[in-house]
């Protein structure tokens, strides 16, 4: 395979996942070998230590994107306006995906999406809103689940108290109701001084 065609297919790969990804699991996805990967993660981090705002970290035979560390305050200024201010579109679909088909992963909630939701997820997990649990069924991933402050923001004791899905739909279709992310928007408070945890746990 053509080596700049394969430092595409990884950055590629590295970026969607965001999360640390095995070098026998890289090579497999991009249908080449391990010398081959390891050659494109060189040339990768050779590109990303001109001035780029990406690096890749490797630890052993373990490997994942992440931002350039002179950026910290600047991405870390972004990362608390998103927790302290209103929720997002992107929160509120997040949010909305997680509390009518969880317990459910971050793959499958990117699935329904189109696009990565691990920085979304991370800022519902600070605020609260979710709870991340281990995936027995595949150690590598987590499962997401709405939280009981969730619950409590919109002054409910269980979910089977949600609004259905089905009902719901079928007042939007009518025009009687808002989304569902309305819904949850026009319920959740935000809070007024929520500040980000000096050590993140990857997602």
């Amino acid at each position: 395979m053509d080596p700049e065609k394969l430092k595409s297919i990884i950055e590629s790969i590295l970026f969607v996942s965001g999360e640390p990804l095995a070098l026998i699991k890289l090579a497999k996805v991009a249908d080449a070998t391990e010398a081959e990967v390891e050659v494109a993660i060189s040339g990768l981090s050779e590109d990303y230590a001109k001035g780029r705002g990406l690096r890749i970290i490797k630890i052993k035979d373990t490997i994942q994107m992440a931002s350039n560390p002179d950026n910290a305050e600047l991405v870390g200024e972004l990362v608390k306006s998103e927790i302290q201010e209103n929720l997002s579109q992107a929160a509120l679909e997040v949010l909305s995906i997680v509390a009518y088909r969880g317990p459910i992963t971050r793959a499958e909630i990117e699935a329904i999406r189109g696009v990565n939701c691990s920085f979304t997820l991370r800022a519902l997990l600070i605020r609260g809103l979710l709870d991340r649990t281990e995936n027995i069924k595949d150690n590598r991933r987590y499962l997401y689940n709405i939280s009981f402050d969730f619950l409590k923001k919109l002054g409910m004791d269980s979910v089977e108290k949600l609004p259905d899905w089905e009902t719901l739909n079928k007042k939007i279709e009518e025009g009687g109701a808002s989304t569902p992310e309305k819904q949850i928007e026009s319920t959740i408070e935000t809070p007024e001084n929520e500040k980000l945890p000096a050590n993140e746990e990857s997602l």
